[in-house]
């Protein structure tokens, strides 16, 4: 493919002869292979167009950041030498501004995977580049983001991780569950990783020391699976005691068993009976509530998981069908009309995931920054929810909520 370009044309427009600037350049091919000459430049053409082929690549920038080095090889029907030179424009605008071409192809990408689905985890995403433009980057400018859902198909995330590398990207955001964090990890020792994981990381295997990280991981925990406990707690003091109170989980998933087998515990401690309904998929969702308004449930305690995440609308679209009270993990879930929600602000994780990674971009190594923890959970409840719901919202719970959404 060929392109013609003007040369020697002032960045006012006027044409002027490169004649009085003459300079040695080094020149490089394509395949970045070793300069085979150095050549003096001189043009003794004032404006005009030569036929470029993709042979050799742009090798500079004025302090405009316009392209103004540029090996040109003419084909053999032109009349020029057939040897190549250099048209050397110091101070000039060429016919293409190297912004618009050769600098786009050396910005940085950033490939951003996440366990959820951009239908319901889209917000995270939009945090992640709200970080990254507080340490000067941002999307389309300065940086490509590349983004990966596996939309709950854990098997996915190691092709998609394989797919960014050969992009290549520069640095890899991973969240989401442990699948997606863990085939980062194990794809790569060089490019740096910045994870958000819901687990305790170093027991999940992503680094031995919070700390002092080593290698090129680093990233924030948002404690989620943990919390189960916590929220039924809250369920207990919400329904009759009477009730037994369903917990959706997701068994594809490692934690599955042991964090079903802390919240069993922690209801047995209360008296309290639970049954445990799973979903795998997206389209088991359904069917699930279905089971727990089958087994006459007082309340669904929706457990922290990639999958659930990523379908927020479908799940609080459930519960309001069922009129069920639910309780789940993210804010964005009372916001969005679910009953109540308690956890950690995961937005301002993957917030602070984008900051780590601006600063790794900016030249700190991931060895250099501590694995931030989160340490601020949110206890939110719908008052408009439980109004739909003929519900009355106990004022003990009213007094610890940190947010009451009228």
């Amino acid at each position: 493919m060929r392109l013609t370009v003007n040369v020697a044309r002032s960045s006012k427009g006027s044409c002027r002869s490169p004649q009085s600037t003459p300079a040695n350049y080094r020149v490089s091919n394509s395949l970045g292979q070793k300069p085979s000459f150095e050549q003096r430049a001189r043009s003794g053409s004032s404006c005009g167009s030569l036929p470029v082929t993709s042979r050799y690549r742009v090798l500079g920038t004025d302090h405009e950041g316009v392209a103004c080095i540029i090996l040109l090889a003419p084909a053999r029907r032109h009349s020029v030498n057939r040897r190549t030179f250099l048209v050397t424009a110091s101070g000039c605008v060429l016919g293409i501004p190297y912004s618009s071409a050769a600098e786009k192809a050396a910005m940085p990408i950033v490939g951003f995977i996440n366990g959820g689905s951009p239908g319901g985890s889209a917000y995270l995403a939009a945090a992640f580049r709200q970080g990254l433009k507080e340490t000067g980057f941002v999307d389309g400018n300065n940086i490509s983001i590349e983004v990966r859902w596996t939309e709950g198909h854990a098997e996915r995330a190691s092709a998609m991780v394989a797919e960014l590398l050969r992009l290549p990207v520069t640095l890899i955001a991973a969240g989401g569950g442990g699948p997606v964090r863990l085939a980062a990890k194990s794809a790569t020792a060089t490019v740096p990783i910045v994870f958000v994981s819901g687990a305790d990381p170093v027991s999940e295997g992503l680094v031995t020391n919070m700390a002092r990280p080593t290698g090129n991981i680093t990233g924030v925990t948002v404690p989620t699976t943990s919390l189960n406990a916590k929220r039924l707690e809250i369920l207990n003091q919400l329904v009759p005691r009477g009730d037994a109170i369903a917990v959706l989980a997701n068994p594809g998933v490692s934690w599955t068993a042991a964090r079903a087998k802390d919240v069993q515990t922690a209801a047995h401690a209360m008296g309290r009976k639970i049954h445990v309904v799973t979903a795998s998929r997206e389209n088991e969702i359904d069917s699930a509530l279905k089971n727990v308004v089958a087994l006459r449930a007082g309340a669904l305690l929706v457990s922290a998981d990639p999958l659930f995440n990523g379908r927020l609308r479908q799940l609080v679209g459930l519960t309001q069908r069922y009129r069920m009270p639910a309780i789940f993990e993210w804010r964005e879930f009372a916001t969005a009309g679910g009953l109540m929600s308690y956890g950690s602000d995961i937005a301002n994780g993957y917030r602070e995931a984008g900051v780590y990674a601006g600063r790794i971009l900016n030249g700190t190594k991931p060895s250099h920054l501590p694995v931030l923890q989160a340490t601020k959970f949110e206890f939110v409840i719908n008052l408009a929810t439980a109004k739909e719901l003929s519900l009355t919202i106990p004022q003990a719970l009213l007094i610890r909520a940190d947010d009451v959404i009228q």
